[in-house]
């Protein structure tokens, strides 16, 4: 692997962006310490050369021509990344400690957890690449047909997902298990389809598997996830990583589903005028079919 010639990576986030560029070259080798340091980043942190190089099946040359080929300062440096990092995710524990510590007290950890939730928000969009959004809302507003999934706990963003998306244009599907249907749903996909996907760990074996057929299939696929080691990552086009701290041992979905709130305003304005035209018709539909109760006159 060549030294690479832009500037090396700051913090362990954009180590994992080098680690995950297309245009970082990494042998076999390389690539299995790759993956090694972005799923347990907290381990590498503190293993010598040797445990490094003895836990991924490689020698110790091998892990210092990885860390000097993407611009470190040999194994030290990448270790000081993950420590960095690691002293980090300490400090959001010990602030999670604290509001759990907060128990009686529940106008506290009403505010702090409130605080939490729009952290989670603005971490998540302070993140985003704008080529990576505008290409997730041209897939999502132009692909022939869209199919949304999330399972389990990520049910709910890819439902509204889903749902937002039928309001706003045609040929749009959420994939669920349903009794054994799942097949038929991967069956629909084709060729240039944008295929959504939604995870956080622990995930979803089926949500994985469904994410990986569909770009060997050759759809557009577009995942939100939690880290860079989602499994979810390697099958996407487009990746965005979403914060879901909680003050609790429940993850918190809120960045989801603003995230997914954003990219359904997002295919709106890029449809205009389409949009007004779908959405008089469901209007039309809703009020043929007394879908809601009608408002009452204020006195």
């Amino acid at each position: 692997m060549a030294t690479a010639s832009r500037r090396p990576p700051q913090t362990y986030d954009e180590l994992v962006a080098t680690l995950r560029n297309p245009a970082t070259p990494l042998t076999r080798s390389q690539r299995l310490l790759a993956d090694r340091v972005m799923a347990d980043p907290e381990g590498v942190a503190f293993m010598t050369i040797s445990e490094l190089a003895s836990a991924v099946g490689v020698n110790e040359a091998t892990v210092v021509r990885f860390a000097t080929g993407i611009g470190l300062e040999g194994y030290p440096g990448l270790t000081r990344l993950c420590r960095e990092y690691l002293r980090e995710q300490v400090h959001l524990l010990r602030r999670y400690d604290n509001l759990e510590q907060l128990g009686a007290d529940g106008g506290n950890l009403l505010q702090q957890a409130a605080a939490q939730e729009g952290a989670n928000i603005a971490r998540t969009f302070a993140r985003i690449d704008p080529e990576t959004w505008e290409a997730a809302v041209t897939a999502l507003a132009e692909a022939p047909r869209v199919h949304v999934m999330g399972l389990r706990k990520c049910h709910a963003p890819a439902y509204l997902l889903g749902y937002l998306l039928r309001m706003l244009r045609e040929d749009v599907e959420t994939v669920t298990l349903g009794t054994g249907t799942l097949t038929d749903d991967l069956r629909r996909v084709r060729e240039g389809d944008c295929f959504v996907t939604i995870a956080i760990r622990r995930y979803s074996t089926e949500t994985v598997r469904a994410a990986a057929w569909a770009r060997a299939r050759g759809a557009r696929c577009v995942a939100l996830t939690d880290n860079p080691s989602s499994p979810l990552a390697a099958s996407a086009e487009q990746v965005f990583f979403v914060d879901a701290s909680s003050p609790s041992v429940l993850r918190s979905l809120t960045a989801f589903t603003a995230l997914v709130q954003a990219l359904a305003t997002g295919v709106a304005q890029r449809r205009g005028h389409q949009v007004r035209s779908t959405l008089l018709q469901e209007e039309e539909l809703l009020e043929e079919f007394g879908a809601y109760v009608p408002d009452t006159p204020l006195a």
